[in-house]
């Protein structure tokens, strides 16, 4: 991004210049100038500039006050429903999960309804039947869902080697939910290794090496096959370069292993080339896999500005990594599963069956996880009443933090504490 003395430039891609209130969107002291300037198709656009204005090393740091406060939803994958006209309320299918599922479920609907939500759970059963050889979602739950358009998910157990496939694979299967969205930012009060970590990643949800594609060629011998096509792609780095703009990260970088995989993630990365065209306000870049880990591990802030996307496997391996740096933890990672008209937002953790029942698990991802449902679905007022409580109570102390977190709150007084900060 192009920067002079005295000028701040902002891209758009809008063919008139936008009304910028620079004291509400920018809320850091920036240097004594008397203009900005905006640049668009060759021409520059001129803004009175208040004297307190300033910009960090990009736009994104100061637009992006909370973590999850996305009030600009993407253009792909909008939530469509309607509250019930008789209470005013959203209904919600709630998948409560296995483990300790049920316990920071109940947590979230706890915090809900003291924050006033006007929501309606609607629980739903997804123990698997295995129907003609395939793992399949009871009937009860696909109509709750498709009829809800959106719903919560706590952590599934995922056999292992044999039995059912997974059933993370199998609900994004069947309601089409092609892109896993994965913030992982630095909570202010609560040390790791890397401080100021704000990190965004999308994943390819559906195909790639989770395709289930897999066969034994002889006795010893396994193939297991890479599925990439045009349309998946396609509408990944779509969905990816819309994120982008709405939540004003100029940089869009497509990790990729072509060097080694020609065809399929060469294909990725020329559907990227080609769709990058219809964004010229967004920078373009590709990166290697190996690139990738190495960067964000040694300079994590080198990201700041971007959004990234990646296949499948990239995606579920960078997204663990990118949790670690910035939480140490995947009990503090939110993460959303988008479709075209259903989307369901998860803690990605796993079940911790051996905690269960012990009052002792964090419920904070699937707090967050609802944070970003609630944005998703325009109740940004509730998101951030939500958000704001959950960070300053973890970031209040050791007392207010569960056993993960090397605290010593339990999940109820992590919950209470919670709520008398709502």
């Amino acid at each position: 991004m192009p920067s002079r003395k005295g000028y701040i430039y902002i891209y758009t891609n809008s063919r008139q210049p936008a009304s910028l209130d620079f004291n509400n969107t920018y809320p850091a002291a920036y240097p004594s100038e008397q203009h900005s300037q905006l640049h668009r198709n060759g021409k520059q656009y001129q803004y009175p500039c208040n004297n307190n204005i300033m910009f960090r090393s990009s736009i994104l740091r100061t637009t992006t006050r909370r973590l999850l406060s996305v009030k600009h939803q993407p253009s792909i994958g909008k939530y469509t429903g309607k509250p019930n006209p008789s209470t005013g309320k959203y209904t919600v299918s709630f998948i409560e999960g296995d483990g300790i599922g049920p316990e920071i479920s109940n947590s979230v609907k706890q915090i809900f309804s003291a924050a006033k939500v006007p929501i309606e759970w609607e629980t739903c059963d997804v123990t698997p039947l295995f129907i003609d050889g395939l793992t399949t979602i009871p009937e009860p739950a696909v109509q709750s869902i498709n009829k809800n358009l959106v719903a919560l998910k706590g952590p599934l157990a995922t056999p292992i080697g044999k039995g059912h496939r997974s059933l993370n694979l199998t609900l994004r299967k069947t309601f089409g939910l092609f892109a896993n969205v994965r913030p992982a930012r630095s909570v202010k009060g609560f040390k790791t290794t890397y401080p100021n970590v704000d990190l965004v990643l999308i994943r390819e949800n559906t195909e790639g090496e989770y395709s289930g594609i897999e066969h034994v060629v002889t006795p010893g011998v396994v193939q297991s096959i890479k599925l990439i096509t045009r349309e998946a792609s396609e509408r990944v780095i779509r969905y990816a370069f819309e994120y982008c703009r709405a939540i004003g990260r100029p940089r869009l970088v497509v990790v990729h292993k072509s060097t080694i995989q020609r065809l399929s993630d060469g294909l990725f990365v020329n559907v990227a080339k080609e769709l990058s065209k219809e964004y010229p306000d967004i920078q373009f870049e590709t990166e290697l896999i190996d690139n990738t880990v190495l960067k964000v591990v040694s300079n994590p802030s080198s990201y700041t500005d971007a959004v990234s996307v990646c296949p499948n496997l990239y995606g579920d391996i960078l997204s663990d990594l990118n949790s670690g740096l910035s939480a140490g933890s995947l009990g503090l990672t939110p993460s959303g599963n988008i479709g075209n008209e259903i989307s369901i937002f998860e803690a990605v953790h796993g079940s911790a069956p051996d905690i269960a029942g012990k009052n002792m698990a964090n419920p904070t991802a699937l707090l967050l996880s609802s944070v970003m449902m609630l944005n998703h679905m325009g109740l940004s007022k509730h998101a951030d009443q939500i958000e704001n409580a959950v960070l300053s109570t973890i970031a209040s102390g050791p007392e207010s933090r569960t056993g993960d977190l090397a605290g010593t709150a339990t999940t109820s007084t992590f919950t209470d504490a919670v709520i008398k900060k709502l």
